[in-house]
Parts: C-alpha cells; structure tokens; sequence
C-alpha cells in the first residue's frame, strides 16, 4: 500500500522532534550576551577540525578498499572481516581507548616495537588522529559497503566482459554509481571522528580536541561554557556532512528516471 507524502510526513513527527527538542533547548538557554570563549577552546577547536581531517582522509584511504571488497567477496574470508569489522562497534569507546592504550602504549607490543623507532603514540597529536582513526573507520566502512553493494551487479558484469580490469571497474563503475552512498559514509565518518570521546579521553588526552574541552568547561567554568562550545563545534564542523548531504540530493534530482511505454514509474 502506498503512502501519501503527508501521511510519511506526520509519522516522521515523533523521531524529529526527538532530535530537534535538544537543540531548541540550546537556542533559549544559551546566554548569548555573555557569548565568550573558555581558556583554550581555539586550540580544542583548532585540533579537533585540523586533525580530524587527517583522520578523515587516512578513514576513506583505508576504508575504501575493504568496503569495495566486503561488497564483491564471498564465502569464509568475508565473515571473518565483517566480523572483525563488527566488534570494534560493540566494544564501548571507554573499553576501546583502555585496549588501544594496552596495545600501542609504551608497555604494549606494537607500542613498544615503535618506540624503538623512536614514535610514540600516546598523548600526542599522532595519538589523537590514530584515536579518531580507529572510532570512526568501522561506521565509514559499514556505510561504504552499503554503497558499493547497491551497485547493479550486471553493470560490473558488463565491464567484466569488455574486458575492463579489476581496477578500472572500480574506478570507473563502482565509485561512481556508488558516490551519494559513500558521500553519506564521509560524512557519517565526519561526524564520528569530531565526536569521538570515549577513546580520546584514555588514549590521547593531550592535545584536547572539542569533546574531551567540553568535559574541562564543565568541570572547570560550569555549564554555560558548554553552550559557547557547543555552538562553536556545530559551527566549525556541520560544513562538511552537510556539503556531502547536497551532493546526494544533487545526484538523486539529476539521476535519469526508468521509463516504461506510459512514461516514468
């Protein structure tokens, strides 16, 4: 049965006003003459968005691969990395910064292999992308996968047979076709990494990015310091999920439409 628009419209009222109270809450608690910045939130704002897209471009480099093969694979090899790809999701962020400390911390085995070559990576700004790295890398390659598995297998079959290679069907089918999808897996990779806290906190205290701040401001200033920073991460950060949020729309409004002999479906 179908639905009209303006009966899906009504039943999305619940779960938006859900999200939406919150930050109408913000708009009216927010005391906006006394709008100023705590003590070192330039540099909070500064590492989370500058870090974060070197975490963000490391994400797609890596991320990509898997995604494009979980989507064409088969058989034992695929559970096993959709597995291991699954348990970082269910393993608590708090949990998670706790193991990344035990694993490349200066006691852990790869830790202690790499001070050796004289890199450390606990509390540092190398820390820091490797935390937003690892919170953020499983949800881009989820999505990602989504993406590429949406592509028509018989337009791969068709390159398969005209003899495009591996290679070029990626490039030149797969990442096309499957761009408003990955395009969505950026921009939820976006988010995830500017907000990740759990793993930040343990792992990479130092430098402090926005999240592990807003926890200082409230401590420190009380809650009001919060608001100012809030606005600020919403500020600096929205730019880009929302660019890759236009670039879907675009594609779905330029996208031909099926025809049939009475016209589009």
């Amino acid at each position: 049965m179908k639905r009209s628009p303006s009966t899906a419209m009504w039943l999305s009222l619940p779960a938006l006003l859900m999200l939406a109270v919150p930050f109408l809450t913000l708009t009216g608690i927010t005391h906006w003459h006394n709008f100023h910045l705590a003590w070192g939130d330039g540099e909070a704002i500064a590492t989370s968005t500058g870090l974060g897209l070197i975490s963000l471009l490391l994400i797609v480099v890596s991320g990509l691969p898997v995604a494009w093969w979980l989507s064409q694979a088969q058989g034992k090899a695929r559970a096993m990395v959709e597995m291991l790809v699954l348990i970082p999701l269910l393993t608590p962020p708090l949990a998670m910064g706790i193991l990344l400390v035990s694993a490349y911390g200066p006691y852990g085995p790869a830790g202690s292999l790499l001070a050796r070559l004289g890199i450390e990576l606990v509390n540092n700004p190398a820390a820091f992308v490797l935390a937003q790295w690892y919170g953020a890398l499983p949800y881009f390659i989820t999505a990602a996968r989504s993406a590429f598995a949406a592509v028509p297998v018989a337009i791969l079959e068709a390159g398969r047979t005209l003899g495009a290679s591996p290679w070029q069907r990626f490039r030149r089918l797969s990442l096309p076709l499957a761009a408003p999808g990955l395009a969505s897996a950026v921009a939820l990779a976006w988010v995830r990494a500017i907000g990740e806290f759990g793993i930040v906190m343990i792992f990479a205290y130092f430098p402090q990015g926005i999240p592990v701040k807003l926890y200082n401001n409230l401590q420190n200033d009380g809650v009001d310091a919060v608001y100012v920073l809030l606005w600020l991460l919403l500020l600096f950060t929205l730019p880009l999920p929302l660019a890759c949020f236009a670039l879907v729309r675009r594609y779905a409004r330029d996208k031909p439409q099926p025809r049939t002999r009475s016209g589009v479906i």
